[in-house]
């Protein structure tokens, strides 16, 4: 099982999620393969740039089926790679997914703030990797347009877990989405956008996800379980 971690929008392959999980797969003899879409230029950043980087990672391994971890806005591209390439032994794994990223999340703008940010080009945001405030092009957004996250349909497994405090993606969608599909397992947490205090739940139930499978049992699809 080749494992991927997608990291999330101004962040990178190295956040503090991506440490954690790197060191709990390592522990199991397994590699957690991480692609950085800070490069070449976090401001060039599309959503067209991650699908094609992460399925040019996925390509340049061995054949076998790939498990994906996306946080926030990389769980919005993993989506775009299990509509590309999926088997029945793939694991679509979704923290916290920005998936209405391309439509009315970001119009939280408003009209005014697209219309600046597609005059100047430019959009300045809080960079977490880099600690600092970085510069992201209009592309980001309009090429962001061309993906409908909200309304796909992988045909994979795929566990969710949610925060009920996030402010950043809107729980009752993630749960009205994984509700509509029955190959989806959600667990909804007491925690925020980070999910940063429930690590080891996380990774307790992701690790039973993606290397058990079918032989464990587990929780009911589509219906949201409580975790810490």
């Amino acid at each position: 099982m080749h494992v991927f971690y997608l990291h999330g929008f101004a962040s990178s392959s190295r956040s503090s999620k991506a440490a954690f999980f790197g060191a709990r797969l390592a522990e199991r003899g397994a590699m957690l393969h991480a692609p950085d879409f800070n490069e070449p230029d976090f401001s060039t950043l599309t959503i067209t740039r991650m699908l094609e980087q992460t399925l040019a990672f996925i390509g340049a391994l061995a054949p076998g089926p790939v498990a994906l971890i996306g946080s926030s806005l990389g769980a919005f591209v993993a989506v775009q790679v299990a509509l590309r390439r999926s088997t029945a032994e793939d694991r679509l794994v979704l923290l916290a997914p920005a998936l209405d990223f391309g439509g009315n999340r970001m119009h939280a703008l408003g009209d005014r703030g697209l219309e600046a940010w597609q005059e100047t080009n430019r959009l300045d945001v809080f960079h977490y990797g880099f600690g600092r405030v970085m510069p992201i092009h209009y592309d980001l957004y309009a090429d962001a347009r061309r993906y409908n996250s909200l309304e796909a349909r992988p045909d994979v497994p795929i566990q969710i877990f949610q925060g009920r405090r996030d402010t950043a993606v809107d729980p009752a969608t993630v749960e009205a989405w994984a509700a509509a599909r029955p190959n989806v397992e959600l667990h909804m947490l007491d925690d925020d956008h980070q999910l940063a205090g429930s690590l080891d739940y996380l990774w307790r139930e992701m690790e039973r996800f993606i290397f058990l499978g079918a032989g464990v049992p587990s929780p009911t699809p589509g219906v949201a379980q409580t975790g810490p």
